[in-house]
């Protein structure tokens, strides 16, 4: 039996994703605009304001208190979210280049695979 319409070629079924896969996402979109900034091809400021808004995002998520993360991966995670903020306003400033913002973004998302730190 054949799914009618769009159905057939699988148009309009959602892929169950978790939370960690949305933030994987996330974090890939936007270190993909830092690097693409990095090497001239956008505007390093729109990018790093993204970086900014999403750090920003997160830090208000881990200071929620329905957020069950251990309290010191939270610590940690703010403490990094400090930082790339604060970054990401050098680079809108002009007064930072993306590499460090880059770096903690790569850290992050190797975390959220469960890939271990060489």
């Amino acid at each position: 039996m054949q799914a009618p319409g769009n159905f057939a070629r699988g148009a309009g079924f959602n892929t169950v994703r978790s939370h960690r896969d949305v933030e994987y996402d996330a974090f890939s979109r936007v270190t993909r605009d830092l690097q693409r900034a990095s090497r001239g091809e956008m505007s390093l400021a729109r990018a790093a304001a993204v970086n900014a808004d999403l750090w920003s995002t997160l830090a208000a998520d881990l200071a929620d208190d329905g957020n069950d993360l251990p309290d010191d991966l939270k610590a940690r995670l703010l403490s990094l979210a400090i930082f790339s903020i604060r970054q990401s306003h050098r680079a809108i400033a002009g007064h930072a280049e993306p590499a460090a913002m880059i770096d903690v973004n790569l850290a992050i998302m190797k975390g959220l695979r469960g890939e271990v730190a060489a």
